[in-house]
């Protein structure tokens, strides 16, 4: 029994994939107008006043095909949003790194001159450098902070062209009718 069940299992995958569709654009095209071309149809057959009219012009391929267009711009934006995002990040990063490794190099630095010296003084140069570090590194975040928010900005930006581009072209179909 389970042979046969390996054997059909085999029979199963050996078969041929179905052919690419010749034009696959064309396809989403009438894959996504045949419901609205029922639909069409029904509300002629009810005989409403005004009805076969309104519906006798829409280009139902055409919409599709902007309806398609419109969701390929929509999809390039998110996109282009997110590479603006990961490439913010990466500068935050990389900026973060350069920082840590300036602030390690002036201590290591000022470490190497001290001994031999008066304990006082030593601590005297210490807690100075320890305010000047705390002053850096509250510059440093702000910088980072604005790095990142410069970063977030740019790519908000792309998302809300491509909104702005949506809601005008909605604007445009409602104000001449959907023709």
């Amino acid at each position: 029994m389970a042979t046969a069940k390996k054997t059909a299992a085999k029979k199963a995958a050996a078969k041929p994939a179905a052919a690419p569709a010749a034009n696959p654009v064309q396809d989403m095209q009438e894959a996504m107008t045949k419901p609205f071309k029922g639909a069409v149809e029904k509300l002629k057959s009810l005989k409403l006043p005004g009805v076969p009219e309104a519906f006798k012009n829409v280009n139902l391929q055409g919409a599709a095909s902007a309806v398609l267009d419109n969701r390929r711009k929509d999809l390039k934006a998110l996109v282009e949003a997110n590479e603006k995002s990961y490439k913010g990040l990466q500068a935050v990063v990389q900026r973060q790194a350069e920082m840590l490794k300036t602030n390690i190099g002036e201590w290591q630095s000022a470490v190497k001159g001290m001994p031999g010296k008066d304990p006082k003084e030593n601590l005297a140069k210490l807690d100075e450098m320890g305010r000047a570090a705390f002053k850096q590194a509250l510059a440093d975040m702000k910088e980072l902070a604005e790095l990142a928010a410069k970063s977030q900005a740019d790519a908000f930006n792309v998302v809300r062209d491509r909104i702005n581009d949506n809601v005008k072209q909605v604007s445009d179909l409602l104000k001449t009718g959907g023709k």
